[in-house]
């Protein structure tokens, strides 16, 4: 029986770090590291935010869909998860809340660079 809750302990730890790994991944753009979600598409922060806290709402989140945390994901290496006013959860990254941008048709897209001012791509350290 010991062996079983080990071995289950084991699992459901692995598919926790799975969560989380599978939500986002590093990619090379121009020679520059930088976040993706799981398929490819550029990661955004946005000046707007507060370190911890989304505030990008309704419009804003139609442009700029939020990078949603599923349910029992966890915080690991820099990245947390922001609870929005919705009540869903979203990925950020050092604290700054991290979204797609609908204009980005594919992978490595990365138009909403700059836009506004105040959306930026989120680099890898």
């Amino acid at each position: 029986m010991k062996t079983i809750t080990v071995g289950l302990a084991a699992l459901l730890l692995s598919t926790v770090a799975s969560l989380a790994a599978d939500a986002w991944k590093e990619a090379d753009v121009g020679g520059t590291k930088i976040y993706t979600n799981a398929k490819g598409m550029t990661l955004y922060t946005y000046d707007k935010d507060e370190k911890g806290k989304s505030n990008c709402d309704d419009k804003c989140a139609a442009n700029w869909p939020p990078l949603k945390a599923e349910a029992g994901a966890k915080a690991s290496e820099g990245w947390t998860i922001v609870k929005r006013t919705d009540g869903t959860k979203m990925w950020a990254y050092d604290g700054k809340p991290v979204y797609t941008f609908i204009k980005d048709k594919k992978a490595g897209d990365v138009s909403g660079d700059g836009v506004a001012g105040v959306w930026h791509i989120a680099k890898a350290d």
